[in-house]
């Protein structure tokens, strides 16, 4: 039996398992298993977590694909909410959590029994402009990395469509196209006024999804950066609404949301 605790983000779900309880040859297969939304618990991935001290910890994601992800913002911050409910934390302390794209603080501003709001810090992003040639045309856009690669495209209207297509299917078409060998989250940013943007997010490893932090702090970035966006941002997506502070620069990102358990139990092994 494997223990698993299930928590969501904005409708951004995971599981998380403590990383002793499956070998490493095994969480590929375990995150494929366990992530089926029919014959699983579902969840957009697995995030293995391996306790380093009181409040600190390691953790390694799994999406529901089986790949590997440097990190989820949303899935650090289901950990944080997980960590500081079992250490009994509250509004004012934090927990450290070492990801693949580095060390992320996560300080609880808001605890109120299963749910919470966390403000990450999210490391200095990297931006840059690109073209991408697809079946019937070029797309412009901004590739942002976060510790994980996204690639923004910005849309004029709230319907998401580009040159009449679906963002579902533009989105699809770029996270694998061969410009990106090791494929890329795809975010579609939608300018409301200088302090709200709404996205819509194809997410490499499981498609369309309610919502990403990463994605919702590269969209962010790509929009202060390029369309003159304020630095702090209010970012709305289908699964709710998150806030990024950026000041430009060498500056880190500052990302606030919500985070709530959903349940604990155990599974029969993978």
């Amino acid at each position: 039996m494997i223990r698993f605790v299930k928590a969501h983000a904005c409708g951004n779900d995971f599981l998380i398992v403590d990383a002793i309880e499956v070998s490493t040859e095994r969480k590929r297969d375990c995150a494929i298993k366990l992530c089926a939304r029919n014959t699983g618990i579902g969840a957009d991935g697995i995030e293995y977590l391996e306790w380093t001290g009181e409040r600190s910890g390691t953790i390694c994601l799994f999406n529901a694909d089986g790949s590997i992800a440097e990190i989820s913002g949303n899935g650090t911050r289901c950990v944080a909410a997980w960590m500081a409910y079992e250490r009994g934390l509250g509004v004012g302390d934090s927990v450290s959590l070492k990801t693949d794209a580095g060390l992320r603080e996560c300080n609880i501003v808001k605890a109120e029994g299963d749910y919470f709001q966390i403000a990450s810090l999210m490391g200095v992003p990297k931006i840059a402009p690109r073209t991408v040639k697809l079946s019937d045309g070029v797309v412009e856009g901004i590739t942002v990395s976060i510790g994980n690669p996204h690639f923004i495209v910005f849309v004029e209207d709230s319907t998401f469509k580009l040159r009449g297509k679906p963002w579902q299917q533009i989105g699809y078409e770029i996270c694998f196209h061969p410009d990106f060998p090791e494929q890329t989250n795809v975010e579609f940013v939608h300018v409301i006024s200088a302090n709200e943007i709404e996205i819509r997010i194809f997410e490499r490893g499981v498609g369309p999804t309610t919502s990403s932090g990463t994605g919702t702090c590269a969209s962010a970035v790509a929009t202060v950066a390029h369309r003159g966006g304020a630095t702090h941002l209010l970012v709305l997506a289908p699964g709710g609404e998150q806030q990024v502070q950026w000041l430009g620069g060498e500056s880190e990102i500052l990302l606030t949301g919500p985070a709530e358990l959903i349940a604990s139990g155990e599974i029969f092994g993978c």
